[in-house]
């Protein structure tokens, strides 16, 4: 099995790609070790020393470093830790479990709401998880539209000019309604 690795624009997160599926859909996000008792991926790759973060997407892996910690001490473990947990066979996710987070709103979304979430699936989403991360819709209220960031998105230096520039922009321009995009943790 050959795993490679790419760098995010966080440079606290490196991105995983174990050559196969990770998730067969969606995402899972897990901040911290306490939350990542539903995968025994997860839950093995926060026995790493200096691991903060771990987040799935459909062919990649997300790890969040601590900031005192190298990634030249830590990806060889991180490696390790993936390797013998596809090789093994094991699973990623606990069954039943769902992966992607509940998105606000309901299916009876109004047709701006559902202009704003069929921008961000087909214009954001697939752009930020070649990065590492993803970006869940969690409602849009008076001309704001919030969003949460997950993986290498989640405390990344530039989601502010992400966020602003690039997905506050687009939205306005399809979308005149739309006055400002906020992210919510």
């Amino acid at each position: 099995m050959f795993i490679q690795t790419e760098q995010t624009p966080n440079p606290a997160t490196l991105k995983f790609l174990p050559g196969m599926s990770v998730l067969g859909s969606g995402t899972a996000n897990f901040p911290s070790r306490e939350e990542a008792s539903s995968s025994p991926l997860a839950e093995r790759l926060f026995e790493v020393s200096g691991v903060s973060g771990v987040f799935f997407g459909g062919d990649f892996i997300t790890v969040a470093k601590d900031d005192d910690k190298d990634w030249y001490l830590l990806k060889p473990s991180i490696l390790g830790v993936i390797m013998e947990h596809f090789t093994a066979g094991r699973p990623v996710m606990a069954e039943a479990v769902s992966t992607t987070p509940e998105q606000s709103g309901s299916d009876d979304d109004d047709e701006l709401v559902s202009q704003i979430k069929e921008l961000l699936d087909t214009r954001v989403r697939p752009a930020v998880a070649q990065d590492g991360g993803d970006i869940i819709f969690q409602g849009y209220e008076d001309g704001v539209v919030y969003l949460h960031m997950q993986g290498a998105c989640s405390g990344c230096p530039s989601s502010t000019m992400t966020l602003k520039a690039g997905i506050e922009n687009m939205l306005r321009h399809y979308i005149p309604e739309v006055q400002e995009v906020r992210a919510v943790m």
